[in-house]
């Protein structure tokens, strides 16, 4: 029996990235903008199209000081079609003295005086001694012994420091910050560069409008979802035919017939789900050498937690189809990731981080299984004679690797050749992306400062340059063909991508194109189920059954003894915070299988109507996991490690 409260391990290392934008790389400001509140200026008494920019500030930041004139010609030029807010962000480590200056213009707001004294503080250099702020707030009109009284006060301290912590919800780590009508703008901090992102040109609404839809936290289980959806009312109506026709048209690169000529519905499922299987097996990469899987017994649970929700409901299927449907074992085994986890943020404060760092975890485990399912069990016409071929491509990604190559186009032609190999084989080419991923190249995390220093020289020229032409009244020139502007740009452009690994890169750069086209793209091809089903043909019930009743019991039954037994022989960590409710929750959400499912289904059953069969106890095996996992969490009681109300 599972502990009620599990209790045994502090919170787990870094989280794996299917969560790591919900928990810590939030984009969308988390407190909306309270003008009994907020500091604001602009905004009141226009009608319309009033833009709302939140600036999270440090009072002794250089970078904050700088910009004060940029956001002054902001305001210039909007008026009060512009609301601007200023919030707190004192960053003691960098600015010592900070968290008191933001006091003092708290203090002062007190009595009416807040965007008097903000001015004033932007306009000094620092430091800032105390003598100079009392006779400040003397030539102000302020009342001095209140002003004494609340600067030393715990309202204006937990005032701050609310900013601070709506700050950090936010994904704020430095200042300046700026939010536009809630998404956080990453932009360049020029003026013409701030303008455009405010007066919103077309391009700028339709990107700001996909960030605000990619930050939902089920961002991604919607698409599939709508995807999913689509699908079905295709093959549910007139549409049918039509569908069918998409799905079915053949297109080839080469001689029809030949090894490159496959239906629209092959290339979604070995072409495009390579760039799936590559994230997967980023992740797989990561977890293994930063992630959960780094500590043996934390990373024992979720292995052998999804080993169970593979062995068992695949014993479920089996003993009801011991016939020639049995070839259908693996359909209620896979997970869908992008699902689950949408559901627990869709769950949002009752579910724990440990939790969901853990079923992402799992997932990955649950991945790697549906892998090795898919090579060893369902290969096609077997042509062994193209494993030479694969061999070369792996040796040559291998070569590649140790020496050190970081430009990206060698691996993509290599991994186009190796693809070409898989497929030719007779091994799902969408495995590819699983080898690809273990050959990208990565380096150890940069020295910030020699990046720095790098960064600040190039830009140090640039304004040296800018300041020379000013004082000839000379006008700068901007052209990539000037020895100078080439040279920072590169200079530049060297030190940002040096942030990130070659495999970092290629990972921030596929994801969304994963997310919001391949899958669903995928889930469109292989979901179009029609709901006219023989359910009197041999051994239809018995498909049904095995499917919906392995996703519903058995996933969460394998899930559940698995981690029972490691736990109790000491094999594994428990995750920390959890309770047995929620636990058993997710483990229900794990019967959620869409993507993979539908991709093994579509591999076990070459007949229609035996793959509509398998397809329906997918669709409602998962629909029913989703339920009774989604209600046991949000019935059950807060866990120990789930965030409060506040978020803290």
């Amino acid at each position: 029996m599972l502990p009620d409260q599990w209790q045994s391990r502090g919170p787990v290392g870094r989280p794996s990235v299917l969560v790591e934008k919900e928990m810590t790389a939030r984009i969308r400001l988390t407190r909306a903008v309270d003008p009994g509140r907020d500091h604001m200026r602009g905004g009141i008494g226009a009608r319309r199209g009033v833009v709302s920019m939140v600036v999270y500030g440090d009072y002794l930041c250089p970078y904050c000081r700088r910009l004060k004139s940029i956001l002054a010609r902001l305001r210039d030029v909007f008026g009060d079609r512009l609301s601007y807010t200023f919030r707190h962000f004192p960053n003691e480590v960098a600015h010592p003295g900070s968290t008191h200056v933001s006091r003092v213009a708290e203090a002062a707001a007190r009595q009416g005086q807040f965007w008097a004294m903000h001015d004033w503080i932007y306009d000094q250099e620092p430091p800032l001694s105390d003598a100079l702020i009392e006779a400040q707030a003397r030539e102000m009109g302020l009342d001095m012994d209140r002003f004494a009284a609340d600067l030393a006060s715990d309202e204006v301290a937990a005032r701050v420091q609310q900013d601070l912590d709506d700050a950090r919800r936010s994904g704020v780590t430095g200042t300046p910050s700026f939010f536009i009508d809630g998404i956080r703008y990453d932009g360049a901090w020029d003026f013409h560069s701030m303008l455009e992102a405010i007066e919103l040109p077309v391009a700028s609404r339709v990107e700001r409008s996909a960030r605000a839809f990619a930050n939902l936290p089920a961002s991604g289980g919607l698409a599939l979802l709508m995807a999913a959806i689509l699908a079905l009312v295709a093959m549910n109506s007139s549409l049918a035919p039509a569908y069918q026709a998409f799905i079915g048209a053949t297109f080839g690169i080469g001689p029809a017939g030949g090894l490159l000529s496959m239906t629209v519905k092959t290339w979604f499922s070995e072409g495009l789900l390579s760039i799936f299987f590559l994230l997967v097996g980023l992740e797989i990469r990561r977890e293994l050498s930063t992630g959960e899987l780094t500590d043996l017994r934390a990373a024992v649970l979720p292995v052998i937690a999804a080993t169970g929700g593979v062995i068992a409901p695949a014993l479920i299927y089996l003993a009801l189809n011991q016939g020639p449907t049995r070839v259908g074992w693996s359909i209620p085994t896979a997970t869908d990731v992008a699902f689950t986890l949408g559901i627990l943020a869709l769950l949002g404060p009752r579910v724990p981080a440990t939790l969901r760092v853990f079923i992402a975890t799992l997932a990955v485990a649950d991945d790697v299984l549906s892998v090795l399912t898919l090579a060893i069990f369902y290969p096609k016409s077997f042509a062994p004679e193209w494993l030479v071929f694969v061999a070369g491509a792996v040796l040559i990604l291998l070569s590649l690797n140790r020496a050190r190559v970081y430009r990206a186009w060698p691996y993509i032609v290599t991994a186009f050749g190796l693809w070409f190999s898989l497929h030719a084989a007779g091994i799902h080419g969408a495995l590819a992306g699983i080898v690809l991923a273990g050959f990208l190249p990565t380096r150890p995390a940069p020295a910030v400062g020699p990046l720095l220093a790098q960064a600040a020289t190039a830009l140090a020229a640039l304004e040296q340059a800018e300041r020379a032409a000013a004082s000839t009244g000379a006008s700068l020139a901007i052209s990539g063909k000037e020895p100078l502007w080439d040279w920072a740009s590169r200079n530049l452009s060297a030190a940002s991508d040096r942030l990130l690994s070659p495999a970092d890169r290629v990972e921030h750069a596929v994801s969304p194109w994963s997310s919001y086209l391949v899958l669903p793209l995928f889930a469109f091809s292989a979901t179009g189920v029609s709901f006219n089903l023989d359910l009197a043909a041999p051994g239809a019930w018995q498909i049904l059954l095995g499917v919906v009743l392995g996703l519903m019991f058995g996933k969460p039954l394998g899930i559940l003894a698995a981690s029972v037994l490691a736990i109790r022989s000491r094999l594994a960590l428990a995750p920390f915070g959890v309770s047995r409710c929620s636990f058993i929750g997710a483990a229900c959400l794990c019967g959620i299988g869409d993507t993979v499912a539908m991709l093994l289904a579509d591999q076990a059953f070459s007949d229609e109507g035996t793959l509509a069969i398998a397809k329906t106890g997918v669709l409602l095996g998962s629909c029913l996991a989703a339920l009774l996992g989604a209600a046991i969490i949000a019935t059950g009681p807060r866990d120990a490690g789930a965030v409060t109300k506040t978020g803290d």
